[in-house]
């Protein structure tokens, strides 16, 4: 590779580049006085976050909501709405602790039915039943102010849904979730079943299955 010849190549990108270089922080600090709405938008799962996720199978940035303010200098003040965002079950991609993971038929099943692949890499994303342990952990990290539960029809299918109200390990309940990878070695889910029917939003048995996972997520953690 010629140094020059790369160098010289970079360089003529600069007058394409040079005009959308610009003070994003003041920018948005306008829109902000003006009373615009400004959306962040998280780009992962909150337990892939490099300071507050399953380290080291985590990402390599903050995917918290706090990553909004370091990353664009609008201090965390002005975040006056967080809305979290989860599937009515539970994904992976690639390694790390998933104590809810369904490697069987099932988990296959909830994969096809709610297209868990990667977008373009195909990968398959590994499922399992919602984690509510996970989900509050996050929720706490991310001062979420509202839920969005989404791929409810996902499960429309089944006959039981099953949610993970708590931990435990060698018999004994774990109150906390594990902080980092290590932690999760034994750690058991403790499920509560829900009679499926059809999860669809616009069907009766949604109402019972969306109250069960509110009961999971907002039940406070015993001190």
């Amino acid at each position: 590779m010629d140094f020059q010849q790369t160098l010289d190549d970079l360089l003529r990108y600069a007058d394409i580049v040079k005009p959308m270089v610009a003070d994003v922080t003041e920018l948005l600090r306008l829109h902000l006085k003006r009373g615009d709405n400004v959306l962040f938008e998280g780009a992962q799962g909150a337990l892939l976050d490099v300071d507050h996720g399953t380290y080291p199978f985590v990402t390599s940035s903050n995917t918290t909501a706090g990553g909004a303010s370091t990353g664009s200098g609008v201090g965390p003040r002005e975040l006056d709405y967080i809305l979290g965002i989860v599937k009515a079950y539970a994904t992976r991609v690639g390694s790390g602790p998933f104590p809810t993971e369904l490697d069987n038929d099932l988990g296959q099943h909830i994969r096809d039915k709610g297209a868990e692949y990667g977008t373009v890499t195909k990968r398959p994303r590994r499922c399992g039943w919602f984690d509510a342990v996970a989900a509050r952990r996050s929720i706490f990290n991310n001062s979420v102010t509202g839920l969005c539960v989404t791929k409810l029809d996902v499960l429309d299918e089944l006959d039981t849904i099953r949610i993970c109200i708590g931990y435990q390990m060698n018999g004994m309940p774990v109150e906390v979730p594990p902080i980092g990878a290590e932690g999760f070695v034994g750690i058991e889910p403790i499920f509560e079943d829900l009679p499926a029917g059809s999860a669809t939003p616009s069907a009766s048995s949604a109402t019972p299955i969306c109250r069960s996972l509110h009961v999971a997520i907002s039940s406070a953690w015993k001190k």
